[in-house]
């Protein structure tokens, strides 16, 4: 049975990334090496780390005066080394769920924050409009999408101070005037890469600023200087990440890739909208793209399990909503095919007609 993978993560990589990495696995570019085992200051691998790199300038058409690093630490090591490198005296932060909400218990210890809004009272079901960012900030920082409740901000805000951006769920899934950003960070195991490397974008302009010393490791500038070579960086994920950007600009960009995965969200939005034993969960404004929440109708809801090992059944992988929102949780990451999407559908319909 064809098992449809909708993972929040770890999750889906496409079967090019998959098959390409499986094969340096057993032998790496030739070496007769796995790539599991190679150097990695080797010039096949330094090779691999340089592509890598200049294809995510290339796909985001990153301008001149950032740099592009590969790091560890996940994305929840760059809530406190965003701040480390940037925070002198204050910054504002946008709540809009959990990991906006642990950015900012981290960013607290290095200085002052203003939560600037937040929709923690309506269990983060919407993305807060209405909200000034003081001009007195040393940056303001908000999560492009929040995976566990399904809400995404699918724009580059307007910001008279340094924007940093947690893209870690929906990186490369649209295009992005990074011109507007001094940081943008982002944990490779949505979009990218298997779990064990992080991406970070940086202005170079916007270090160097703060008054704090900064531990070699958590300073950017290491980092930029050494090209992310200033000790051994996850080699596996890196190459794996090699090949899921090779695959984007195969599939057109990220233009066409922002088009497929609309197409692909679009048609479970409206499945949900209108099957009468479903129902979404978030603000109709604020659905992501990449997570599509959705619970049962209060008068179905007796069948909750039956229609998740109904799904699970059919070959369904991690539909089950998080914990904090309970119910249904479909990841709709760029390598999850529409073909997938579609065979959802239609056992929420086939779900329907047996209840």
């Amino acid at each position: 049975m064809k098992k449809h993978n909708f993972s929040a993560g770890p999750s889906i990589l496409s079967e090019y990334t998959i098959k390409n990495s499986a094969a340096a696995v057993t032998d790496f570019e030739g070496t007769g090496l796995s790539i599991l085992e190679v150097s990695h200051r080797g010039k096949e691998f330094v090779a691999v780390c340089e592509e890598a790199r200049a294809r995510v300038k290339e796909l985001l058409d990153v301008p001149a005066g950032y740099d592009v690093v590969f790091l560890g630490g996940g994305a929840s090591l760059q809530f406190c080394m965003a701040p480390f490198n940037l925070l002198n005296n204050k910054a504002s932060y946008l709540d809009t769920g959990t990991w906006a909400s642990n950015a900012i218990k981290e960013a607290k210890l290095f200085g002052e924050v203003d939560v600037v809004a937040s929709s923690k009272d309506a269990n983060y079901t919407f993305i807060p409009k209405d909200y000034k960012v003081g001009k007195d900030s040393d940056y303001f920082h908000f999560t492009s999408n929040n995976t566990i409740f399904g809400t995404e901000m699918r724009y580059d805000p307007d910001c008279d101070v340094r924007l940093v951006c947690d893209m870690s769920s929906d990186i490369f899934s649209r295009p992005v005037d990074i011109s507007k950003y001094d940081l943008i960070y982002a944990g490779a195991q949505k979009n990218l890469a298997p779990a064990g490397v992080t991406l970070a974008i940086v202005r170079e302009g916007a270090l160097g600023h703060v008054e704090r010393a900064i531990p070699t490791m958590l300073d950017y500038r290491t980092h930029i200087k050494k090209e992310s070579m200033f000790n051994t960086p996850p080699v596996f994920p890196i190459y794996a990440a090699l090949q899921t950007l090779k695959w984007y600009k195969d599939l057109g960009g990220l233009t066409v890739i922002e088009k497929i995965n609309l197409e692909k969200a679009a048609i479970l939005y409206d499945e949900i909208d209108r099957n009468k034993l479903f129902r979404g969960t978030v603000a109709t404004e604020d659905r992501s793209i990449m997570n599509v929440c959705f619970v049962m109708n209060d008068e179905y809801k007796e069948l909750e399990s039956g229609f998740g090992a109904f799904a699970s059944a059919a070959g369904m992988v991690g539909i089950k909503g998080h914990r904090s929102v309970g119910g249904f949780r479909a990841s709709l990451y760029n390598a999850m095919p529409k073909s997938s999407v579609e065979a959802l559908i239609a056992i929420m319909q086939e779900f329907e007609k047996q209840n």
